[in-house]
């Protein structure tokens, strides 16, 4: 247990594991976003089955865990990487298309946080959150309230961004995390690369569909 807290190796296997959970979250937050696209009664029937409920508030606390530590033993390993290579800390001797992202990863990570912040606002606040706490103007259909705010060009630009940013921080994280679970070598690192831009992409295309679909219904209704 000593090492995870005070070794790199320790502190990167923590980074990797909490950020594999948290894609895999994506992944299934993602499906149920699409859902809406085809039917919005099946979309509020899965936030019923996921509204105020034990399992519901343990998957959310769950999941509030695993962000903080990602956060947390992200900063700490930047400071790190700050400390000992100076404007450097992210440099790589490989000079790929995802050169840039791995120099800013923890620059992505604010960006996300900030969305995530809004994003939470928007959602979970007025609904679970607020159904948890039995207040007056808690959200019974979340598919009015999407497709409300996603009517508004400006808010799917700001979320559209947001994505994006969440996609250059995936395109390096996932490759980073199977390196450091033990997926490394020359014959695996291309692979990976691959791998986690697909991954990275199908999770940015099909969280970017709701946003557009819904403002191009808005703009010709």
């Amino acid at each position: 247990m000593y090492w995870l807290l005070n070794s790199s190796i320790g502190r990167k296997l923590i980074m990797s594991i909490t950020g594999v959970c948290l894609v895999l979250f994506l992944l299934f937050h993602m499906s149920m976003n699409l859902v809406l696209v085809f039917s919005a009664e099946a979309y509020d029937m899965i936030c019923e089955f996921l509204g105020a409920n034990w399992y519901a508030v343990v998957a959310t606390l769950g999941l509030a865990g695993l962000a903080v530590l990602h956060i947390a033993y992200g900063t700490w390993l930047t400071l790190q990487n700050k400390q000992a290579r100076g404007a450097d800390k992210y440099a790589s001797s490989n000079k790929t298309k995802t050169e840039w992202a791995a120099k800013n990863m923890y620059v992505l990570g604010l960006i996300i946080c900030l969305g995530l912040v809004i994003h939470l606002w928007n959602f979970w606040y007025k609904m679970q959150f607020a159904e948890l706490l039995h207040l007056p103007d808690a959200v019974s259909e979340g598919s009015g309230l999407v497709i409300a705010l996603f009517s508004c060009p400006a808010y799917s630009v700001i979320y559209l961004a947001w994505l994006a940013a969440i996609w250059f921080h995936l395109t390096h994280g996932i490759w980073s995390a199977f390196q450091t679970l033990g997926l490394n070598g020359r014959t695996w690192y291309p692979r990976l690369k691959i791998i986690s831009n697909i991954v990275a992409t199908i999770i940015m295309i099909g969280f970017a569909v709701v946003p557009v679909w819904f403002t191009i219904i808005g703009l010709f209704n």
